[in-house]
């Protein structure tokens, strides 16, 4: 007689908080890492608490996105994305997108959107393709809306305090991994503060996105409707999302380990949703997988998410560890590869029509 696993209902719930209180106990501090483990070897996915930015904070945060989106577009496009060493000045991945404008697995998804990124301070800026005045991709500054008049300083802030987030989940994934203090041991560059030390300049992302209700059944209409997927299948491509959505149900779809089921992640009060990029799988040569999801908003109403994107350096070197090549049968899966050349190959090819790297 064979038997079956139950689905689980619901991701697992990680409190990230020992890993902020220096006064916090060994035994707390285990706890919370080997429950990491298990969420990112089952998962790759959970819902963070503990983060310590206040639900009232979280909730403003989307109710400026919200503000945002139901402006009028041509209030939108004052902020548009432009292509890098255009005229326009753009640099191919800063500023809003319009419906269609991203890119999944070649098909256009249904949601609109605002990206900004660290700002280009690890080396000097070079000039475009365009000449003088124009920017190369990525280098160009972030674009901020005139209106809501608060969303900047109040998105700067929360930027600072993710940063924050990020620091202590990477801080706990070291731990969790067992790669062994510093000095004690461990592979020289390879301790347990490897991911910190890979991201104490993170070249972040942070996306604003909206959805509009979508009509008709991702299972029935044709490769190329746009409206067929919000967001289309997908693992993020950096080291570690943290993201925050408005309440609405049925949306965010988790893919399981079986390769067939797909599991609602809806959001918790307070909570973030975390999932592991392919930076992280790289880092633990596939010990640690990234998840595939995506997002089908069939509910009520328009819903918003602000993702937060928690990067390595740009100039990061990630290689397998020699510890996770140990735990997974002594042979690296993955090359070394330097982070921003990965980024900069992923951001040329996230919106329609492409984009000159």
């Amino acid at each position: 007689m064979t038997t079956t696993s139950p689905t689980p209902s619901s991701l697992p719930i990680i409190d990230i908080s020992p890993f902020f209180d220096p006064h916090s106990t060994p035994s707390a501090r285990y706890a919370t890492a080997t429950a990491l483990n298990t969420a990112c070897t089952t998962y790759g996915f959970f819902y963070l608490t503990g983060h310590g930015i206040p639900e009232s904070k979280l909730n403003r945060i989307i109710s400026l996105a919200r503000q945002f989106f139901s402006l009028p577009l041509s209030e939108n496009n004052k902020i548009k994305r432009h292509h890098a060493g255009g005229p326009e000045g753009g640099d191919g991945a800063r500023g809003y997108q319009g419906m269609g404008e991203n890119v999944t697995l070649g098909r256009r998804d249904m949601h609109e959107a605002v990206d900004w990124y660290r700002e280009w301070d690890h080396a000097p800026r070079e000039e475009g393709s365009g000449g003088k005045g124009t920017y190369k991709m990525l280098q160009g500054p972030n674009l901020w809306p005139e209106e809501p008049a608060e969303l900047k300083e109040v998105y700067e802030a929360y930027v600072e305090e993710l940063q924050g987030v990020g620091m202590a989940v990477v801080r706990a994934m070291g731990v969790a991994l067992g790669l062994g203090e510093v000095g004690k041991g461990a592979v020289e560059g390879e301790d347990e503060e490897v991911f910190v030390r890979a991201t104490e300049r993170s070249f972040w992302v942070m996306r604003m996105i909206g959805y509009p209700r979508l009509e008709g059944s991702p299972d029935v209409v044709g490769a190329d409707d746009m409206e067929a997927f919000s967001c289309g299948e997908h693992t993020d491509y950096g080291c570690v999302t943290l993201l925050l959505a408005d309440p609405t149900p049925g949306a965010l779809q988790v893919l399981l380990k079986d390769g067939k089921t797909w599991l609602n992640a809806d959001p918790i009060p307070g909570a973030l949703v975390v999932n592991i990029g392919d930076m992280i799988q790289r880092w633990t040569n596939g010990l640690w997988m990234s998840t595939k999801h995506r997002v089908i908003h069939k509910g009520e109403g328009y819903r918003v998410s602000v993702p937060f994107f928690f990067e390595p350096g740009f100039e990061a070197r990630v290689r397998p560890l020699a510890r996770c090549v140990e735990k997974t049968g002594g042979v690296k899966k993955y090359e070394e590869c330097v982070y921003g050349e990965h980024l900069l190959g992923k951001v040329g090819g996230n919106f329609y029509g492409g984009e000159e790297v």
